[in-house]
């Protein structure tokens, strides 16, 4: 195979299959008994199947699995699953691509499902494990982004010969790979649907560290949308902090002042607003979830 060959063309162009050796419409007639054939249609066993230890994705939506599990149970796997030999386990396989649809027959209470065995290099398997998923559009954003980054490291790739295997722009690239910077808490809240790439693009184009943490606590506890989210970013690295009327905050404070607020922010990484003078005041340190609180303790008490 050509190592130029761009994954965007499809699993089809990747693996090169051809009629001859794949029928979808027909393979359903062959007879259920495993034929240790290489590129011909088997039926397998599940509990002698494996899950890809590669596989980009790490979550499987129940509510879809439960729903593909149905439709097998009413049609069967009309697609088979693409497998190899495990070579550590005589009558094994191992996934290379089709790890839903092999859950999905696990629910489903399915014996056996149709393989089609191949033998593949390191470098065949990371991308037929990422197109499948990427042309799907079934990986999270840091899903996506890690399996990029596992790619691009295994196989000593730069961004763009990147790009040009999975036929997206090196900037789509490069944006997800940025998404990797976030602190973990973030890419999970990411993970979890919690924030979208566009609330973490906002993030990430906060200058201040602190600042970012400031705007992800106010995206998840305001819900704010991608626009407003880019708005405070703005904001925030002009130097302005979130006010509310309700709190009054004085309009203006002296030098010294902001200098020890910008410095306290800076430690605890969330709203910090001294009332007061240089003389006498009090300090208020706002907090968005019992997480945020926790977190701001351990702060407090390991100084």
């Amino acid at each position: 195979m050509s190592k130029n060959k761009a994954l965007g063309k499809g699993l089809d162009a990747l693996l090169e299959l051809n009629s001859e050796m794949i029928d979808i419409n027909n393979y359903a007639e062959m007879d259920r008994v495993v034929v240790d054939d290489t590129d011909k249609i088997i039926f397998v066993s599940l509990d002698r199947i494996e899950a890809n230890p590669n596989q980009p994705r790490k979550t499987f939506d129940e509510d879809s699995l439960v729903e593909l599990a149905e439709s097998i149970k009413q049609k069967g796997v009309i697609q088979p699953v693409l497998a190899e030999k495990n070579s550590e386990k005589e009558g094994y396989y191992i996934i290379v691509a089709g790890e839903r649809r092999y859950r999905a027959s696990r629910l489903a209470g399915i014996e056996q499902i149709p393989l089609i065995v191949r033998s593949f290099s390191e470098e065949d398997k990371l991308e037929i494990a990422l197109i499948e998923n990427i042309q799907r559009e079934n990986l999270t954003p840091i899903e996506e982004a890690r399996a990029y980054r596992h790619i691009m490291e295994t196989l000593n790739l730069n961004q763009q010969d990147l790009a040009d295997r999975v036929g997206k722009n090196r900037s789509t690239v490069a944006n997800s790979l940025r998404l990797l910077k976030l602190p973990e808490d973030m890419q999970d809240s990411l993970n979890e649907g919690k924030l979208t790439s566009g609330h973490a693009r906002s993030i990430l184009s906060t200058v201040n560290p602190a600042d970012q943490r400031i705007l992800f606590n106010r995206i998840v506890d305001k819900g704010l949308t991608v626009r407003e989210a880019e708005t405070m970013a703005g904001d925030l690295n002009k130097g302005s902090r979130p006010t509310s009327k309700k709190e009054g905050i004085p309009k203006k404070k002296i030098p010294e002042i902001m200098h020890v607020e910008q410095k306290f922010i800076d430690v605890f990484g969330t709203k910090v607003q001294i009332k007061g003078n240089i003389n006498k005041g009090k300090i208020e340190i706002t907090y968005y979830s019992s997480d945020d609180l926790d977190r701001i303790f351990e702060i407090i008490s390991n100084d």
